[in-house]
């Protein structure tokens, strides 16, 4: 048996809110590079160090103690003072940091050595408020200026960056010590006087500020946490959502995972309940609104915790856009890409304002919102929604589809705009079989589905909502793209459907995940569905570890770009979906499988954006990608997917029913289900093997709720009829 190998970022990040800090494993932030204090889109320090008598002290072991806290213990190197020299390892520094709008940080020491010691602590740290495009860019230009104010008496230290009318600053108060500070050369000195087991502390306070309002830093010391609100708060949101037992301990510890950093990616919605959250996309670049992250990520809690898709809904529905804007690529009735709040953002020198470069944030808005009503039974969030809605359809018949083909296209119309609109967004995820760009216009695959499910979704709601006229006509056109893009798609010789059309409506053949996506929406004919499952699970495109973005016999395979090789949990979390729709349940599990065996590399089973992956054997195992976000909001929820897609969950809220068809694999022989909401009511339900059959009872809760019902098929032209399964 081989030894498993731990893979994970050599760094530290915590977060809360829109504050992040990323640091070294030994808690200091080294110039240049990525890491540093980041507070709505602005790096504020870009430089930490801690010094003994100008010597730095050497790493033990740190680590994030949740999502919003980290310690880091360290010890002395040979120190020389005036009193004589302090020999290596006789003192312990732990450095103890928590954020909440502002950091806290605690500094505390012991002498571990016989004798009294003596020397100067000083902590360097500075400031260069970049833009976090320019800092991910490795590109940073200084456009306003920097001043910093020590105050003696206060113990504080200010600096403030200012830029016409864009401001940041940060002051950073010095209390609980048992001396007053000094402060010269850019540097907060202490004198330290221990004497033998004596311990030595202080904390430090970094109150933040956007030009308009202060945010403060926890005033508790990290060892009082649970005092903290979001200690609190974390535990009321896993007491909220669905948790799991299984006697598969790898596939527990990934669905736990998934659920802190759930909480951890927690965007708070101003004006709603303190419950109420929208998720951001991931950490440390991704803490921010996003329009196709947050609804995948919605989609994928909707049954675990359904709260973030109100949340997304109701920010993303208010920033629909209202007019034509070329260099923010918007257009009315469209749904956002992205939203930031930096230096390039307020002087629209990026237009990411937000910014509306994404093509599919539209229908999946719609897709979301049927599967949250689906989940919830809530007409009237339909009601509230319905504007937003008919302002996505419309959006859809007009710009969607450029140019009247009954296809979605997306190119767009900015000189600083994004050349790719689909998930895969990197100027290079679209190429045709010899490695060539495509450029112009692209119909991507996947496209056609999501809009189709749309409709159909749409069509539903419609019914419910007294209007069976606008359902009729939802499901005439879906029908008719239906039958149009398994015409002009699907390519017999190659026994696949085409990655995408370019701008001459030639199909690019390339051979990628994005088809996988189209067995989820059910625009894949019930006679084609196995030919797909079995061109994603050849080996060219299986790693054993999940199924790669671009087959490995393209021209241009690079299993460590961003997205032609690499394995993305999410991709393979929609894909299983797809599977298990059409009745493929046995390589549904799989993918659950392999994915959870490959988060189980991961430090803390936490699965990152992304990662490398060749062929699953002894030698091997998954590889970071460089840049990862971890954690990632939708690498997280895929873990929700796979338990969704081997459990069969089908809620049909406003009926109060829940459909299941579990089919659980021999490597996961039982699962129990807490707390599961369809509508008003809560279930408890455990699922075990018997031979090869999966049975299922409620052990609490309504048990009339619940029925058996066979999912496959509902991909097919049938699916066309109705969207609720027959009893």
């Amino acid at each position: 048996m081989a030894f498993k190998v731990q893979v994970g970022p050599p760094q530290i990040a915590i977060h809360q809110g829109q504050t992040v800090l990323v640091t070294d494993p030994n808690g200091t932030i080294i110039s240049p590079s990525e890491k540093g204090l980041y507070f709505l889109d602005t790096r504020i320090i870009s430089n930490w160090a801690i010094f003994a008598n100008g010597q730095p002290w050497q790493l033990l072991n740190g680590g994030p103690i949740n999502y919003y806290a980290a310690r880091i213990f360290l010890t002395n190197e040979p120190i020389l003072t005036e009193d004589g020299p302090i020999p290596a390892r006789t003192l312990g520094l732990t450095i103890s940091r928590s954020l909440s709008g502002g950091m806290h940080e605690d500094l505390d020491i012991t002498n571990n050595s016989m004798k009294p010691v003596r020397f100067q602590l000083e902590i360097v740290f500075r400031c260069d408020f970049a833009d976090i495009f320019e800092v991910k860019s490795a590109h940073i230009v200084r456009r306003g200026k920097i001043t910093t104010e020590w105050s003696e008496a206060e113990q504080r230290v200010r600096t403030v960056y200012s830029n016409r009318d864009f401001r940041r600053a940060m002051t950073t108060s010095v209390v609980r010590t048992p001396r007053k500070a000094v402060s010269a050369n850019g540097r907060i000195s202490f004198e330290v006087v221990l004497a033998p087991n004596e311990t030595w502390h202080a904390c430090l306070l970094y109150a933040l500020e956007d030009g308009e309002q202060l945010f403060q830093p926890p005033q508790d010391c990290v060892a009082d946490s649970e005092n903290s609100p979001h200690f609190e708060t974390m535990s009321q949101w896993l007491k909220n959502v669905v948790k799991i037992r299984t006697s598969n301990e790898e596939f527990y510890r990934l669905f736990h995972q998934g659920l802190e950093d759930m909480a951890a990616l927690r965007l708070p919605i101003k004006g709603t309940d303190h419950m109420v959250f929208m998720p951001a996309a991931g950490l440390p670049w991704f803490v921010a609104p996003f329009g196709r992250d947050s609804l995948i990520v919605s989609l994928q809690n909707v049954l675990i915790y359904p709260e973030f898709a109100r949340g997304s809904l109701e920010i993303l529905g208010s920033l629909q856009a209202k007019e034509d804007d070329p260099y923010r690529d918007a257009e009315p009735g469209k749904i956002l890409h992205e939203l930031r709040y930096g230096e390039l953002a307020h002087f629209k020198l990026v237009p990411h304002t937000p910014y509306y470069g994404t093509a599919d944030a539209t229908p999946l808005y719609l897709i979301a919102l049927h599967a949250t009503w689906r989940a919830t039974g809530d007409a009237r969030m339909l009601e509230r929604h319905l504007q937003t809605a008919e302002g996505c359809l419309a959006w859809i018949d007009k710009y969607g589809d450029r140019d009247g083909d009954g296809f979605q296209e997306y190119q767009t119309r900015s000189p600083v705009g994004y050349e790719n609109m689909g998930w895969k967004d990197s100027g290079d995820a679209v190429m045709y079989p010899d490695g060539s760009l495509v450029k112009g216009p692209k119909a991507l695959c996947e496209l056609q589905g999501y809009v189709y499910d749309a409709w159909l979704r749409m069509a539903e709601v419609f019914e419910a909502l007294g209007k069976p006229d606008r359902a009729a006509q939802l499901r005439t056109k879906a029908a008719a793209l239906f039958a149009r893009f398994n015409e002009v798609f699907w390519d017999e010789e190659l026994g696949f459907y085409a990655y995408a059309l370019d701008g001459n409506k030639k199909k690019v053949l390339s051979v990628a995940s994005n088809a996988g996506h189209c067995l989820w929406s059910g625009i894949v004919p019930a006679e084609r569905a196995k030919k797909v499952v079995d061109r994603l699970m050849a080996p060219d495109m299986w790693t054993g570890w999940g199924i790669r973005t671009l087959s490995a016999d393209h021209a241009a395979f690079n299993p460590y770009n961003y997205q032609t090789g690499s394995v993305w949990p999410h991709d393979n979390g929609i894909i299983a979906m797809g599977f298990k729709r059409y009745g493929f349940h046995a390589e549904a599990a799989r993918i659950a499988h392999d994915v959870s065996v490959a988060a189980g590399h991961f430090l803390l089973n936490q699965l990152p954006e992304l990662y490398t992956a060749s062929e699953r054997n002894e030698s091997n195992f998954p590889v970071q990608y460089i840049g990862a976000n971890v954690p990632q909001a939708w690498s997280a929820g895929s873990a929700f997917m796979f338990t969704q897609a081997m459990l069969g969950f089908a809620p049909d809220a406003p009926h109060d029913k829940l459909y299941v068809d579990p089919h659980l694999p021999k490597w996961l022989p039982d699962l129990t289900v807490h707390d599961l909401r369809v509508g008003k009511h809560m279930l408890d339900m455990r699922f075990w093997r018997e031979a090869d059959q999966t049975l299922f009872e409620v052990i609490k809760g309504d048990r009339n709720l619940v029925e058996r019902h066979d999912i496959a098929g509902e991909g097919s032209d049938r699916y066309l009829q109705s969207r609720s399964p027959e009893p």
